[in-house]
């Protein structure tokens, strides 16, 4: 039998306004929010079977630190879509800018870094 990813928790500035971005960019739905642990809040936000849990302590401060030179930093999260061009659109308009595009097997991609400076990159599979 295979695992399967189900979640992945991270923490943000506003689990309600990432969400809010999630849902109209990716489609997702808001699956469970509520008050966490330390006084935090929590949403989680995805599909029927996978979501990101997005969590903010009561006083969220920015590490200011790359992940990528920190061990156990979240680099990217890869978000695989139908149509990337449709889906670049709406990362735009979401306030977002795409950079690093990419079109090498087994797909085509490009990157982003929402509001909390956490990069998404999103892939299509032709």
């Amino acid at each position: 039998m295979m695992a399967t990813l189900e979640h992945a928790n991270f923490t943000v500035s506003d689990p309600k306004v990432s969400a809010a971005w999630m849902q109209r960019v990716f489609g997702w739905k808001t699956r469970w929010e509520g008050p966490s642990i330390a006084g935090g809040y929590t949403v989680h936000v995805g599909s029927a079977h996978t979501y990101l849990a997005l969590y903010a302590p009561g006083n969220p401060q920015p590490s200011g630190e790359s992940s990528y030179d920190i061990v156990g930093g979240l680099n990217h999260v890869g978000v695989l879509v139908d149509d990337i061009d449709e889906t670049e659109k709406k990362v735009v308009k979401a306030g977002f800018t795409p950079k690093s595009h990419a079109d090498y097997e087994p797909g085509k991609r490009f990157y982003f870094d929402d509001d909390n400076g956490i990069e998404f990159e999103v892939i299509s599979y032709d």
